[in-house]
């Protein structure tokens, strides 16, 4: 395993919310942090956050197994789909969110960045 995959591997992402639910910041913790008998548990991570950082925070997948996406700085974390999604881009009014992958999407052919 190469060592930004194990990196990752134990790491926990956490971002910070704010009363929008609107990340605001993101770090990572030790997967140690978070263990309870041998099982990560997401609230001690949660715990460990806000005890060392205060504020709201929940956890992000980086391989977004979990809550649709990776979330980042500026993204909204919708409760009621459990999932991150991602600020829209500027496609006006013309662009949807698919509700099974939480990403939008543009009806607008001529939108599309084409590579050549």
């Amino acid at each position: 395993m190469d060592w930004k995959r194990e990196y990752h591997f134990l790491m926990a992402h956490f971002l910070e919310l704010d009363d929008n639910n609107i990340v605001i910041r993101g770090i990572v913790v030790h997967n140690d942090e978070l263990l309870i008998d041998g099982v990560e548990n997401e609230q001690k991570g949660i715990d460990f956050c806000v005890a060392h950082y205060g504020g709201r925070w929940i956890q992000t997948s980086y391989n977004a197994n979990f809550r649709k996406n990776y979330g980042g700085v500026g993204w909204t974390y919708d409760e009621s789909r459990d999932a991150f999604i991602e600020p829209k881009s500027n496609c006006h009014k013309e662009e949807s969110l698919n509700e099974e992958t939480c990403q939008w999407t543009c009806s607008n052919a001529d939108h599309d960045i084409k590579v050549s």
